[in-house]
């Protein structure tokens, strides 16, 4: 299944690098990644979906603002929660929204919670992999120590010089993003390169998210997350979501899908032992069988 990549202009003035497959008019499917990675990464979900036997499609995945080609803003302000939205909920409309499903992991999935709550008429429906609905990571980020301790990284990624830090020996810490719940050996010497090119192109836009989100752990010039109060009527999510969660994720835990269903009624969990964050990397055909398992639920 061929791949399409192209440029997407949206009305208030951000382009998104898009990647497809499938034909227009077909049920979409939008896939949103995460931190430190692109659009690339879900290539072969997109081209399994897309196939008449597997639904026929029309699968898309943008490169977020910051990322690849798209939109690079100067100013840290422009990556705040309410102009990411706004770029997926320009690009569904573009698509001809409502969505089949909007598909999200790590920050991707950030979003897409922000999305769901705030646009839940844009989409069917929503599937979550290894991101921590707001509601929960709030609660973990101010009262449980193993979580902030996992979460210390993002005050590391918001350091001014975290671009150079990171660049070091070939980015070697963030190559470590990777290994740090054991050997990744789907990241191939291929692989590898798809992600340099990003990463030569685009670090400081994915940093910025981390910069322009006060949900971090607190720091003694910082309070972080300890400062923010989230109103519920921005917690809830009443469309039918699935939550896929690898179980050994090093950066966030999982007592983050604890208590999830008091947002989420319409919720759908899968706990996964054996998997880390990297879950769609490692287990991509495990990954469609459970997306499509929820795809054929009915509503």
């Amino acid at each position: 299944m061929t791949i399409a990549t192209w440029q997407q202009a949206l009305p208030h003035g951000i382009t998104l690098s898009c990647r497809a497959a499938g034909e227009r008019g077909r049920p979409v499917l939008m896939f949103l990644h995460g931190f430190p990675e692109a659009a690339f990464v879900w290539d072969d979900l997109m081209a399994h979906f897309a196939q008449p036997a597997h639904g026929g499609y029309r699968c898309v995945a943008p490169n977020l603002r910051g990322y690849e080609a798209s939109s690079q803003p100067a100013e840290v302000s422009a990556y705040r929660p309410k102009h990411l939205v706004q770029d997926i909920v320009a690009l569904a409309q573009a698509e001809g929204a409502p969505l089949a499903c909007l598909v999200a992991h790590d920050w991707g999935g950030a979003v897409a919670w922000g999305f769901a709550n705030q646009h839940p008429q844009l989409t069917q429906r929503l599937a979550i992999i290894n991101s921590p609905h707001p509601g929960t990571f709030l609660r973990a980020l101010q009262s449980s120590p193993a979580q902030q301790q996992a979460s210390q990284y993002m005050n590391f990624l918001v350091r001014l010089d975290a671009e150079e830090l990171l660049r070091e020996d070939g980015y070697r810490r963030l190559w470590k993003f990777f290994t740090s719940w054991g050997d990744a050996p789907w990241l191939t010497e291929d692989l590898k390169a798809r992600y340099r090119a990003v990463w030569d192109r685009s670090l400081t836009g994915g940093l910025n998210y981390y910069r322009a989100s006060p949900l971090r752990p607190a720091r003694p010039e910082d309070p972080g997350a300890a400062a923010v109060t989230l109103p519920r009527e921005m917690l809830t999510v009443d469309i039918p979501t699935f939550v896929l969660w690898a179980m050994e994720d090093a950066a966030l835990l999982p007592e983050l899908v604890d208590g999830l269903e008091e947002y989420v009624p319409r919720l759908t969990l899968e706990k996964v032992p054996g998997a880390s964050h990297w879950i769609v990397h490692e287990r991509p055909a495990f990954v469609a069988e459970r997306l499509a398992a929820f795809l054929a639920q009915p509503q």
